[in-house]
This record gives structure tokens, sequence and C-alpha cells, in this order.
């Protein structure tokens, strides 16, 4: 089971990213998934998920309008399409996936974990 984190990057204020996680080993329709992100010095936060088999989906207020998850489940693979990027947005971006009804407040209880990468927006 494993989860491939990638898209990261240097990034000016007001440009876009997409981050992308490939899952292997498992199918991430059948799982609650999201990302999560944690800043230096700053506890890991939620970020946007997928909560249910409806297709649920959740965002913090501080990236509401501005990002977007998506999943490909061709591809079996989790996306999060970042635009309008903030100094702010500057951390480190880990997909998660676990189980059903799980939301952005407990990261603790997803039971799989990328690796993690690093998006840095600075001019």
């Amino acid at each position: 089971v494993q989860l491939q984190a990638s898209g990261g990057g240097l990034v000016q204020p007001g440009g876009s990213l997409r981050l992308s996680c490939a899952a292997s080993g498992f199918t991430l329709d059948d799982y609650a998934i999201g990302w999560f992100r944690q800043a230096p010095g700053k506890e890991r936060e939620g970020v946007s998920c997928i909560s249910s088999s409806d297709g649920s989906t959740y965002y913090a207020d501080s990236v509401k309008g501005r990002f977007t998850i998506s999943t490909d489940n061709a591809k079996n693979t989790l996306y999060l399409q970042m635009n309008s990027l903030k100094p702010e947005d500057t951390a480190v971006y880990y997909c998660a996936a676990g189980p059903w009804g799980l939301g952005l407040e407990a990261p603790g209880e997803y039971d799989y974990w990328g690796q993690g990468t690093l998006v840095t927006v600075s001019s």
C-alpha cells in the first residue's frame, strides 16, 4: 500500500500548481481521501478531502474558492489544483487515505500517508 505525492515546487504569488497523489495497492475510490499540509513550526492542518462514496468534498476556509480536489479513478490518482497561491500556502503537502466519514479535523485517523511534496510560494 503506497501513496506517492508529486507536483510541488516554487511558484510566485498568484500562480498555480497541481499536486498529484498516485495510489497503489488499494483503490482510492474505496476510501476517504484528502490533502493536508504542514508549514514550518506549525501543526499539520487539513486542506481538502473527499469524505464519502457520494463524493462529498470539504475545504479549509483558507483555501475555499482557490483549491479544487478531484480524482481520476482510472489512474487511481488524487489531485489538488491550487490557484491564486499565496505565500501563506507555503508548506509540505501530504495526501492521505482512511475510512469513509473522515474529514479535515482528525489527520491522525487516516491510515495511509504519502511522503509529502513541498510547495513554496514566493516572489
